[in-house]
């Protein structure tokens, strides 16, 4: 490998760094996304400048790539990029699994050290692939999004995980025999079914964490492949994804006050059933737009809590301009985001970026809760498990203990829904019950709008 190559290798590492770094803040994420390209364009034009490659393959598969690409891109709607994430997952361990696959073809007799790192981009690749399919799956309903579980499921997981090392040993001792083939054969195989296996008995409510999850599986899998190619950029690039992906991971499950072990293995959201039978009941209290209008027009404390609902109904424009009548009205307006609202890692706060919500004006639950006495109304949109206060009251709920936003102790809670259904869980929310909650029935896109033009008719009026 030239001077050069390398040289831009680095060059390529060092933007990746500080595009990851610039990318977690929210006024520089955009700065970060852009440096990061620069730093992908460096490596592909380094990796181009190796010797030996078939260009007309490699423009094959760019042309290939960009135009389903360009296609996915038009016709994906932005309430289905979680989905999309999950095949992006999806294809990164694929594409590592193949990178293996191709490397071990290419050359059977290797050597050991690239042997083991063969098998567990392989591994580590098969499982991100099936396992995001899943998870694709249950995102877009083509699945059922409650846990799938079946008898000693976690035995045999531990099981056919054991088996897929072992195969992956037989063959890294001898990958130039026909037995050593065969092993990798099945630990292919092991992989791909052990990708199902440890996805299905998660529930719906913990796809978030997952996609981070299969997110650092990926990354870690392209880093394997890097050690495959000897290619220094691919480690350092799978190397930050990984890793920023298991921290990503680990902060999620904080949020939810659970541990990785209990939302791989706890078939969360199994016992939706129980948890419902000793549900909330009481009355509840539906208002209607006009009348929700003059409780905002008088408040001057507003926190807007927004949910998967918003990005169903692609609600966040009208409720950017609701949020600036209300300010123009002499209201403080704040969005209270919680770590897991919607369906995917800062799924809420791409919604309301595109909608060019301020930064500041984004607050979370821990810096909101102590102050949620002092708000007038707070705006429930689409938002169910994060701001049900059976996590806080009711030790057999199974969201007991998760650290929600605390709405139902603002001074009046509207909640919009189009109907009583409990949320992603599963779990039933008492919150619709409670005295000063007040239930907004409709498409929430249509609520807001319907407000926001309650606040320009009375704009007019005063003029």
């Amino acid at each position: 490998m030239s001077v050069l190559t390398n040289l831009l290798y680095i060059a390529a590492s060092v933007f990746f760094i500080y595009g990851l770094k610039m990318l977690g803040r929210a006024d520089t994420a955009r700065r970060g996304n852009l440096v990061s390209a620069i730093g992908m364009l460096l490596a592909v034009v380094a990796t181009l400048l190796v010797g030996g490659l078939n260009l007309v393959w490699v423009a094959v598969g760019v042309l290939v790539g960009a135009a389903i690409g360009a296609v996915a891109a038009y016709r994906v709607k932005m309430t289905a990029m979680p989905e999309m994430v999950a095949l992006f997952n999806g294809s990164g361990g694929l594409a590592s699994l193949l990178v293996g696959w191709a490397e071990y073809h290419r050359a059977l007799l290797t050597p050991t050290f690239t042997a083991v790192a063969i098998f567990f981009a392989v591994l580590i690749g098969g499982v991100a692939f099936t396992g995001s399919l899943v998870a694709f799956g249950k995102l877009s309903e083509r699945l059922p999004g409650r846990p799938i579980l079946f008898p000693n499921q976690h035995l045999y997981n531990a099981a056919l995980g054991a088996l897929a090392l072992a195969f992956g040993a037989m063959f890294a001792l001898a990958p130039d025999t026909v037995g050593g083939y065969l092993a990798f054969a099945l630990a292919l195989l092991a992989a791909l079914v052990l990708g199902v296996t440890l996805v299905i008995p998660i529930g719906g409510a913990d796809m978030p964490i997952v996609i981070s999850l299969l997110n650092a599986y990926s990354g870690i899998a392209a880093s394997a492949a890097g050690f495959v190619l000897q290619n220094n950029v691919l480690i350092v690039a799978g190397s930050l994804v990984g890793a920023s992906g298991l921290i990503l991971t680990s902060i999620m499950c904080k949020a939810m006050n659970r541990s990785l072990t209990n939302v791989l293995f706890g078939g969360f959201g199994a016992a939706q059933g129980a948890s419902a039978a000793g549900g909330a009941q009481g009355e509840v209290r539906a208002i209607t737009a006009d009348d929700a209008y003059f409780l905002l027009e008088a408040a001057s404390n507003v926190l807007i809590v927004p949910g998967y609902g918003m990005a169903v109904a692609q609600a966040q424009h009208a409720v950017k301009e609701l949020a600036d009548l209300l300010e123009e009205n002499g209201a403080e307006v704040r969005y209270a985001i919680h770590p897991v609202a919607g369906r995917m890692p800062g799924h809420m706060n791409v919604l309301l970026a595109e909608a060019n919500v301020p930064y500041e004006q984004l607050v979370e639950p821990d810096d909101v809760n102590p102050t949620m006495d002092a708000v007038d109304v707070a705006i429930v949109i689409g938002a169910n498990d994060v701001v049900n206060p059976a996590a806080r009251e009711n030790p057999g709920s199974p969201l007991y203990g998760m650290p929600i936003i605390d709405v139902d102790r603002a001074r009046t809670v509207f909640v919009l829904k189009r109907s009583l259904a409990s949320g992603f869980s599963g779990v039933e929310n008492p919150l619709f019950f409670k005295e000063n909650a007040r239930m907004l029935f409709g498409d929430a896109k249509g609520t807001v709008s319907q407000l926001v033009a309650a606040f320009k008719e009375a704009l007019r009026d005063a003029a």
